[in-house]
Order: C-alpha cells, then sequence, then structure tokens
C-alpha cells in the first residue's frame, strides 16, 4: 500500500514534459472556455440569436465527445507522440478557423473540427502521461496539469477578453492558435516517442479493441467514477454566476473578483493536492475531497444574501474540494487499464467527461426555476444531487483502490519506455516492466 514517504523527485525529461502537456492543456482548456464570455460581441458581431449562440457553444462539447469514443479503437495503435501531434494540429486549424470565420455556419462549422480534434488531445495526453510518469508520481503531474484548467480562468480569459476589446472577438482565438504552434513545435523537436505500448498491443481491430475497453469490467468502473465525477462539476457550473448575482447578492461589477480570487485559490491547491496525493496515499485525498466537497456544495447551494468575503472563502474551499477529488481520481483510475489499453481507456474516459458534462448541464437546468426578479428557486436541489453523486463516487473508488492494491499496481515503479530506450538496455527495461 501506498505510505506517507516523500515520492520521488522528477528528472529533468519529465519536468519538461509536465510543462509541456501542461501548457498544452492551458490553450485546449480556454479554447473551450473562451467563447461564452465573447458572446457579448460576438452576437452583434455575426448577428445570431442566443438560441444559435446555445448551439454554438454546445457543438464543441458534444464534438469532442463523440470523437473520444470513436478515436478509442485506434488510439493504442500508433506512436502517442505522433497520435497527439495529429490532434493538436487539427485542434489548431479548428482554432484559427475560428478566428476567420466571417459567418455564423463557417463559425459552428469550425467550432465542430476543433472540438473533433480537441476530444482527441486530453486523452492522448493523459495516455502519454501514464506511460511516462510511475504511478507514485502521477498524482503531483495530474496535480500540475489540472491547474491549466484553473490558469485558463485567471490568466487566459482576462488576456482573451483584453485583446477582443482592443482588436475584436476573432482576436484570442489567432492568441490560442499561436501560443499552441509554439507548444506543438516544442512536442515534436524535444518529445521522445512514446511508443513501448506497441510491443504489448494485441492485434486487434478497431471494433473489438471498443468493444474490449467497454466490456472490461475493471475499466467499467473507472467510467462510471469518471462520468459522475463529471456530472458532480457541471451541474453547478452553468448557473453559478446567475445564483451568484441573484441569490447571494454579488453585484454583477464584482463578478470577475469573485472568478479571479477563487481561480487563484485553485492555481495554488492544485500542485499541493497533487503532491499529497502522492504522499498520503491518493484514496485518502479523495475521500477527504468529497468530504470537503459535500459540506461546501451544501453551504453554497443554501447561501443567501452574503459579504463578498464569505462567498470567496465558500467557493475557495469548493475549489479545494474538487480539485481534490479530480486529481486524486485521475492519478489513481490512470493504473487502471492495461498498457496495450491506455489509449482506449483514456478516449473513452475523455468523452464520458464531455457528455455526461453535457447532459448535467441540461439537468440542473430542469431542477431550477425562476422567481420573481429572476432569483434562481430550488437551486438546493442540484446541490443535493451533486452530494449524492459525490457519495456514490467515494464508494466506487473504494472498490477501485482495493483492485488495485490486490492487483499489485499500487506499487508500480516504472513507466513504459520507447522503443529506443528499450533496445537501448533491454534487460534492465524488461526487469521494470515486470516488477
Amino acid at each position: 500500500m501506498t505510505t506517507s514517504s516523500s515520492p520521488p523527485a522528477f528528472s529533468g525529461y519529465q519536468k519538461f514534459v509536465v510543462a509541456i502537456l501542461a501548457f498544452l492543456q492551458f490553450t485546449v482548456i480556454l479554447d473551450f472556455m473562451i467563447l461564452s464570455p465573447l458572446g457579448a460581441q460576438l452576437m452583434p458581431g455575426l448577428k445570431i440569436t442566443p438560441t444559435q449562440f446555445g448551439i454554438l457553444v454546445s457543438t464543441y462539447a458534444f464534438s469532442a465527445g463523440a470523437s473520444g469514443f470513436l478515436a478509442a479503437g485506434f488510439a493504442d495503435r500508433f506512436d502517442r507522440k505522433k497520435l497527439l501531434m495529429f490532434f493538436y494540429a487539427g485542434f489548431l486549424a479548428g482554432t484559427l478557423l475560428c478566428g476567420i470565420a466571417a459567418s455564423y455556419p463557417l463559425l459552428v462549422f469550425a467550432r465542430i473540427v476543433a472540438g473533433l480534434f480537441a476530444g482527441v488531445v486530453s486523452a492522448a495526453s493523459l495516455a502519454i502521461i501514464t506511460d511516462v510518469f510511475a504511478l507514485q508520481l502521477r498524482g503531483r503531474v495530474m496535480g500540475l496539469v489540472q491547474t491549466a484548467f484553473a490558469a485558463s480562468s485567471v490568466l487566459g480569459i482576462p488576456i482573451g477578453l483584453l485583446l477582443a476589446n482592443y482588436w475584436g472577438w476573432r482576436a484570442p482565438f489567432f492568441m490560442i492558435a499561436a501560443v499552441g504552434a509554439m507548444v506543438g513545435v516544442s512536442i515534436q523537436r524535444f518529445m521522445r516517442p512514446v511508443d513501448a505500448h506497441l510491443k504489448l498491443a494485441p492485434d486487434r481491430s478497431p471494433l473489438h479493441h471498443i468493444l474490449h475497453a467497454i466490456s472490461n469490467r475493471r475499466y467499467l468502473q473507472g467510467f462510471a467514477t469518471t462520468a459522475l465525477l463529471s456530472v458532480g462539476g457541471f451541474m453547478l457550473m452553468p448557473l453559478m454566476s446567475a445564483f451568484t448575482v441573484r441569490n447571494v447578492g454579488i453585484p454583477i461589477e464584482k463578478l470577475p473578483l469573485v472568478y479571479v480570487l477563487t481561480g487563484l485559490a485553485a492555481v495554488v491547491v492544485g500542485p499541493l493536492v497533487g503532491r499529497a496525493s502522492d504522499t498520503f496515499g491518493k484514496f485518502k485525498v479523495f475521500c477527504f475531497g468529497g468530504a470537503v466537497t459535500i459540506a461546501m456544495v451544501f453551504v453554497y447551494t443554501h447561501l443567501t444574501i452574503s459579504p463578498l468575503w464569505l462567498l470567496v472563502m465558500v467557493l475557495a474551499g469548493l475549489q479545494i474540494g474538487i480539485f481534490s477529488r479530480v486529481i486524486s481520481a485521475s492519478a489513481l483510475t490512470s493504473a487502471l487499464p492495461d498498457p496495450a489499453d491506455r489509449g482506449s481507456y483514456m478516449s473513452i474516459s475523455s468523452s464520458l467527461q464531455q457528455v455526461a458534462g453535457g447532459i448535467a448541464s441540461v439537468l440542473a437546468g430542469i431542477l431550477v426555476d425562476e422567481g420573481a426578479g429572476g432569483r434562481l428557486l430550488h437551486f438546493d436541489r442540484v446541490g443535493y444531487v451533486v452530494i449524492c453523486t459525490t457519495v456514490i463516487t467515494l464508494i466506487l473508488m473504494y472498490y477501485i483502490n482495493r483492485q488495485i492494491a490486490t492487483a499489485g499496481r499500487m506499487h508500480e515503479s516504472a513507466p513504459l519506455h520507447s522503443a529506443a530506450a528499450n533496445r537501448a538496455s533491454t534487460g534492465r527495461a524488461l526487469h521494470e516492466l515486470h516488477e
């Protein structure tokens, strides 16, 4: 079982992989999040209705979900670096198309293209992390990479909006494409091949590979946990700003400050949670995050008129709970798939995150009503659903943790190496793989 001893340190190359994948995730997440804040400029710019804008936002998520599932059939048949580069190039091309789109139909097409490729980028990144880093290091890696989500809110969105104010709504997409191009060049030049899994992969057809992944009982537990984690996170997000302004009484002018402060809290908490999960045990950190999430969700969804400092404290606590769950769960469930199935497992997980998030947003809208003055009614119902999903994920993670420990995967000490590295030290590599 895991102990409280200090986890091993990163090598220089591993530090590069963590940094470059974190930057990559930053660009992908920012591209997903930037569209909503641009609505005030984009809708009059292209003369589109709120309904059309809602369709525009949702097409990205659903296309990403579809591509993640379809990619599961061939995700383990290629060098993961090459797979990542191909789909990241497609994602950047879609983002660039968003910037040059001259009409609403073209922008919808561009968002579909960006989503189709982005859905596989995240899965390929997670598969690379699992191949390059031993389980004892993955908590810290996931903590740093997941922090890109908070960084996109704290840094990316304000910078993107500033560019949009000066040069129009197209400017943020050009910025993302430019930054992403530099990330892509760095990956191509300096990342080593990630192809050792090819020696382990059985000769299956793409359809057989998908069926194998979705019929594996061990994998199904991980998929269910991933889906419920996404439901718990996405149910609150769509209505948080409206609830904060209309029910809690925070002026809309101070809403950006709320997001910046809570985002900064997440930036600080993410790496600390990752280190804690490697040091004290991933399941222990997940249980801590579950308890904090339940408490903070209950408090937040029952808030009435409150001062800004209290709201920020509650939301910061909620961030701690959410990040503790997501980071520790990502690190622990990464030990579920066999090396030959990691690409397909991560692809299906990424797809489930997108689809579950969309379903959660719809469900939240059904549970909540609008009262006099725009005040949200029955928002506590959303909180109760999130609390229930949190309890279920705690039960699922208990069995996943026990299963991994029983299988001896807790003591996994060596990542997979590239074929070139294996040829250089065959005996040592085989010993590590069987350790």
